[in-house]
């Protein structure tokens, strides 16, 4: 099962929620919906180097981890398709999240 860590508010996180309940084999973690979660993942995001290119731009959700632990922050990678560019977007710059 692959780890899905966001927010129902992020425009990324949301065009993935009809994406996910079609395929299953996916867990999905509202990071805003506990405190727990969102440490749980603020210590992925800490020290895995796969944030490295976002730090300082956005949150980095969505995140994913795979059953063999590997972190992306790309949909595709674990066989799911990315928000369209054009929209609205949770970085200040309006590029993602």
């Amino acid at each position: 099962m692959v780890k899905v860590y966001g927010m129902p508010s992020c425009p990324d996180c949301g065009c993935l929620k009809d994406q996910i309940k079609e395929r299953g084999g996916f867990e999905v973690i509202d990071i805003g919906s506990d405190v727990k979660k969102l440490k749980e993942f603020l210590k992925l995001r800490d020290t895995d180097p796969a944030f490295d290119s976002v730090k300082g731009q956005g949150i980095g959700i969505p995140c994913f981890v795979t059953e063999d632990g590997k972190v992306t922050l790309n949909p595709e990678d674990v066989g799911l398709k990315s928000r369209p560019v054009q929209g609205a977007a949770c970085r200040l710059d309006g590029s993602g999240c």
